[in-house]
């Protein structure tokens, strides 16, 4: 459709519409009001949810991409508004998350000038965009948003970041009609595989042995579940999922060996070094996957599938790269691979198993001990959710606990920082999810340290009723960062634990139902109050609080050296 005679505030409003954004996470000031103006006309059409702070605008947009899979959005102002959106924008880069992030700029003849709170925008978000621009004329906002939103979406997505002028929102366009973008000369997304690649590596794979899959994010990105799944029972092949793939394979699956890396399952790890080949689809080997990387899968051979070619051979050399997307390369691999059955191979993995539950499950799972464990309290919320519950998690011990035990089936139900770890990422990223899946259960783990990171996030859940379920796993201390004291610094608790608030007490002044438990029977009471009560929830449970996460790699060691206690 084309207008004629409107502002660029009203033009950017009307972009998004055609891009069927129906939810915007930010905060307003000075440099964005125009756009903000323009909103009141389209209130049918596109709706606003005013976080307490700007990074919680980012992490709320990648909450939502990652819960609904299309691009998230998020404004801010100049100056301070689009500095605090940094961290997010980084952990969105990180973990290839698609977003497009709006940030008001001072005039265009103010630029350089040290106006009020003009900041180089576009100088400090670059090594943390996918792509950024400054608009600074109302005739360049059609182009540019078509572009952010399929550079965001194309390829390996991540955040785009679009700074726009003062004058830019105000100056009118006589025409204006909006196309989406479908092709960028110069940017090419999405490779297809090439068939001596393929050949090769289904040659591979028919041979193997003792083959193993570990799968990453991009899988859910490429949305090739059934592609994944067909391929390791065809083999009888064990998966292992990195964090952010967890969901990518179902936990109850009898093929799953677990998550790899630090603080992964024995048997993920272990049986990384002992295959022969080693499928890698849609990860990065990042450092936390791979510990030392001398030592990494050995005796493998390695096909590694993933979309960025900037991936292939980065940290470890594979002996087929395929630089493709995952499904693209995996429909083609499934054509020509031959059913077998690896029965030794399968009971080395349920060996490995059975020792991490008899030296680490059986006692995180314990509930005849006096105190609450995280992993214990992850257990109990998970076996009483129905069907498709999004679990969204903080960072540090909290995020391992969920990791570990709450039920993956589906795809897309965990939303997590990876990359980045990024403590206090869970509460605002809830709310984006909370937007994204109406009607489902949105439930959060987070640590107290992270907790009051983002706290005022509450304000948000309050003010728009989020039905939101928040588990603080307390233990007065950042677990992690304690952890690491006692393996690695002799023990040196500087800092000797955290002095916190009465949680309980701030989570009622935001009128959200709160309980504090300390036992399995006030756990189990809590929970099942939690699930009846509409709207958000809150409970804090008090944990041990010196318990470590296991197992674990030691610094500098191999994922074969993987420590049970």
């Amino acid at each position: 459709m084309k207008y004629t005679n409107i502002t660029g505030a009203e033009a950017i409003t009307l972009a998004l519409i055609e891009e069927n954004i129906q939810v915007i996470f930010g905060y307003p000031g000075g440099a964005n009001l125009p756009i903000y103006d323009s909103f009141y006309n389209h209130e049918d059409k596109i709706s606003h949810i005013l976080v307490r702070h700007e990074q919680g605008a980012v992490h709320a947009a990648e909450g939502y991409a990652e819960a609904s899979g299309h691009v998230g959005v998020c404004m801010a102002t100049s100056g301070p508004g689009a500095t605090n959106f940094l961290t997010g924008i980084a952990d969105a880069m990180l973990d290839s998350v698609p977003i497009v992030c709006i940030t008001g700029q001072v005039n265009s003849n103010e630029l350089g000038y040290d106006a009020f709170q003009e900041t180089d925008v576009v100088g400090f978000s670059m090594p943390v965009t996918k792509w950024n621009y400054q608009i600074t004329n109302a005739d360049e906002i059609a182009e540019n948003i078509a572009k952010a939103f399929y550079i965001a979406r194309s390829g390996r997505p991540g955040p785009v970041l679009l700074d726009i002028t003062k004058n830019a929102q105000t100056s009118i366009i006589k025409e204006f009609e909006y196309k989406k973008c479908t092709k960028i000369d110069s940017y090419h997304p999405k490779w297809k595989p090439r068939l001596d690649k393929i050949e090769g590596a289904v040659n591979l794979l028919n041979n193997a042995k003792r083959p193993f899959m570990v799968v990453g994010h991009g899988v859910l990105q490429s949305k090739c579940r059934e592609e994944i799944r067909y391929i390791a029972e065809t083999l009888s092949m064990p998966v292992g999922c990195t964090l952010k793939g967890l969901t990518a394979f179902a936990s109850d699956h009898p093929l799953f060996a677990g998550m790899v890396g630090l603080h992964g399952n024995y048997a993920a790890n272990m049986l990384t070094n002992e295959c022969d080949v080693l499928l890698a689809v849609g990860m990065r080997f990042a450092d936390r996957v791979t510990g030392n990387v001398k030592k990494y899968a050995k005796k493998a051979r390695i096909i590694h599938i993933d979309i960025d070619s900037s991936e292939i051979n980065k940290v470890i050399q594979s002996r087929i790269p395929i630089n493709s997307d995952a499904k693209s390369a995996l429909k083609l691999i499934n054509e020509k691979i031959l059913p077998k059955n690896n029965p030794e191979w399968l009971n080395l993995m349920e060996t490995y198993k059975q020792k991490e539950y008899e030296k680490v499950i059986k006692q995180d799972l314990d509930q005849h001990s006096k105190e609450l464990r995280m992993g214990r309290v992850v257990d109990a919320v998970s076996k009483r959710l129905p069907m498709g519950a999004v679990c969204v998690t903080d960072v540090g011990q909290n995020q391992m606990a969920a990791a570990r035990y709450f039920r993956h089936t589906i795809s897309d139900c965990l939303i997590t920082s990876g990359g980045l770890g990024t403590m206090g990422f869970a509460l605002p990223a809830a709310i984006g999810a909370a937007q994204a899946i109406k009607g489902c259960n949105i439930i959060t783990f987070m640590g107290d340290g992270g907790f009051q990171m983002t706290i005022e996030e509450l304000g948000t859940i309050m003010q728009y009723h989020l039905p939101i379920k928040i588990i603080l796993l307390n233990n007065n201390y950042l677990g992690m960062i304690r952890q690491l004291q006692e393996l690695y610094y002799k023990d040196h608790d500087y800092f000797e634990g955290l002095i916190n608030p009465d949680f309980v007490m701030i989570a009622k002044a935001y009128h959200i139902p709160a309980k504090k438990v300390t036992t399995q029977e006030d756990l189990n009471l809590a929970i099942e109050e939690m699930l009846t009560t509409p709207g958000p929830f809150f409970i804090e449970a008090q944990v041990e609080k010196k318990a470590n996460i296991y197992p674990v790699i030691p610094a500098g060691c191999g994922v074969g050296e993987q420590k049970l206690e």
